[in-house]
């Protein structure tokens, strides 16, 4: 073989295995400045996720709000317009309790029970005490009395209970009668308080100014411990 085909043969060569070296940089260059689809589509996903966040909110407030609601009860026509006629003739000296069908209960000091019940009985025509209860509040140094009031003269309030109550100091020692356990005796404006004022005396130690006859009733006349309905009372030996 003769030097210029050696030569021929060595350029051949070089021009053959230069054209795929092109080829693979091109090829390379191709597939790092092409987009893939997963990341073309990546970006718009990171967008639109905060997008329900933000719709939750606003609706998990509103149903808080909707919880804290309170429902609004509706009173008894009657009853509260009885209540009505005393706060509006007293104002803040009757405070109204509660109003329930066939209830009602209005507590006031013990200076203005007398000036309340007269206009019970006077204007609303509750015309006599069914009963007098008493209970005593160590904690609080007062014992509470209520007159639960009715009418038999009225039919419309043939069905109601007017509790009036009251209270007064208690005393950690008692000496009924000579102590400061005392209210005004609602005997003059109902008379059927007699009995009940007397057993409120004995049993609890509340003295009423104004009874005529402020005696035990059931109690012995020679009883010396403390009033026994009272809570801090306890029967001897026990």
């Amino acid at each position: 073989m003769s030097s210029s085909d050696t030569t021929e043969t060595k350029d051949t060569k070089k021009k053959r295995t230069r054209k795929p070296r092109a080829t693979k940089s091109k090829t390379k260059k191709s597939e790092e400045t092409t987009p893939t689809s997963a990341e073309t589509t990546a970006p718009v996903a990171q967008e639109t996720a905060p997008a329900p966040v933000e719709e939750i909110i606003p609706e998990t407030e509103e149903k808080v709000e909707a919880e804290d609601v309170v429902p609004q009860v509706d009173l008894p026509k009657f009853e509260k317009s009885l209540a009505d006629k005393i706060t509006q003739k007293f104002g803040s000296k009757a405070e109204v309790a509660y109003i329930r069908e066939n209830r009602i209960r209005i507590n006031v000091k013990k200076e203005d029970i007398k000036d309340v019940a007269l206009y019970i009985r006077d204007e609303l025509n509750f015309d006599h005490a069914e009963s007098v209860s008493g209970v005593d509040h160590p904690t609080e140094n007062e014992i509470e009395v209520v007159y639960h009031l009715g009418s038999y003269t009225d039919p419309e309030l043939g069905k109601q209970i007017l509790a009036l109550a009251t209270s007064a100091s208690r005393e950690a020692d008692p000496n009924p009668g000579r102590d400061r356990t005392r209210l005004p005796s609602l005997r003059e404006i109902f008379y059927s308080v007699e009995f009940h004022e007397r057993e409120c005396f004995e049993m609890l130690g509340v003295y009423f100014d104004g009874h005529p006859d402020n005696r035990r009733l059931l109690l012995p006349e020679d009883w010396a411990d403390i009033p026994p309905l009272r809570k801090d009372f306890s029967i001897k030996g026990r």
